[in-house]
């Protein structure tokens, strides 16, 4: 009988995996669920940083999770990584299964080569993510959180970076950088609120209400600019002082998605100068993001601790869409598990 080991962590935890993962028990799939442990969720944090910046390598998975390998003909992890050292004790892996669109911590390119199928599980953060942006624009174009900290320091403050009148989403050209799955989402979140949506995607070749525009022409038409490109070598620092430089003067810009789509110090700069009106950023080069920190003496940015994807749904839901994706695009493919 085939075997599964799914490797759980503070997230996803054991629970959540072995119901989510039921559908593979029911094809014939024994499931054994492991934990990958760690102190909290900022250890966890921390390397699954590491991993996504570093790679699969930068990270040795525990020697009690390594037990018995050679036995699974599947393994599915969230965070966990699986390196080189990992496919190659486990003789008989067929495939892996990831719970998130990214798959930095998983050998993909070694693993492929020996055969190994690698699954990802896209769309999982495509609810939690696009209402967050959408939250960060609010937030920031019309200064809720930082209305919130000053009222609790006393202040009664109704002047802004933006100044004593905000202005309006529906007045907004609302610029996305990238259209895939979250962008799209994005998009039909803001659209009823009657703002002008244009977007910039290598990429995309769909059909589209919305007008779709070379990279320079959205920095400067939009009013609102939010990352949701997928990082890579290629679109690191994608955003940077030269674009910075031909924003519109009340412009702000939203990353919910990967800070190297932006360079860090370059976003610093055109704050601090006020090249833009203000920011909102949940993602950061370093994390925790230190005491020391520029954005934390900046009055025009809002800043919160990477929680875009933080939502049951987002989590919860991901074994059940992975295993059925496993089993409807998959196991079809593949030999009898049984």
């Amino acid at each position: 009988m085939a075997k599964c080991l799914a490797i759980a962590d503070l997230f996803i935890d054991q629970e959540m995996m072995e119901k989510g993962l039921t559908l593979l028990e029911e094809k014939g799939i024994t499931v054994v669920v492991k934990n990958w442990q760690h102190e909290d969720l900022e250890a966890l944090q921390k390397d699954n940083i590491t991993l996504e910046k570093q790679g699969s390598e930068a990270v040795d998975l525990p020697e009690e999770l390594l037990a018995d390998i050679e036995e699974y003909d599947y393994i599915i992890t969230q965070f966990a990584p699986i390196g080189k050292k990992v496919i190659d004790q486990a003789k008989n892996l067929k495939f892996i299964g990831v719970l998130r669109a990214g798959i930095e911590n998983v050998n993909r390119s070694y693993a492929e080569a020996k055969g190994i199928t690698v699954f990802n599980t896209p769309g999982r953060s495509e609810t939690s993510v696009s209402e967050y942006a959408v939250g960060l624009m609010l937030s920031e174009i019309r200064n809720i959180a930082r209305a919130d900290r000053k009222l609790r320091n006393g202040e009664w403050e109704k002047y802004y970076p933006n100044g004593v009148l905000a202005p309006e989403l529906k007045e907004s050209v609302v610029g996305l950088v990238g259209y895939g799955a979250i962008g799209q989402k994005v998009a039909n979140l803001v659209r009823p609120f009657g703002g002008k949506i244009i977007f910039f995607d290598d990429y995309f070749t769909g059909d589209t209400t919305d007008t779709q525009v070379s990279l320079e022409e959205l920095v400067t038409q939009a009013d609102i600019i939010s990352m949701h490109y997928r990082l890579t070598p290629e679109t690191k620092n994608m955003l940077n002082r030269e674009h910075f430089k031909k924003m519109k003067s009340t412009a702000v810009v939203i990353n919910s998605a990967r800070s190297g789509l932006i360079n860090e110090q370059d976003l610093i700069e055109a704050l601090q100068n006020k090249e833009i009106t203000g920011a909102a950023v949940d993602v950061f080069e370093q994390e925790p993001l230190p005491a020391d920190h520029p954005y934390l003496t900046l009055e025009n940015v809002t800043i919160t601790p990477h929680i875009a994807g933080s939502t049951i749904g987002n989590f919860a839901n991901s074994p059940n869409i992975l295993a059925n994706r496993m089993v409807n695009e998959y196991l079809p493919t593949s030999v009898t598990v049984n």
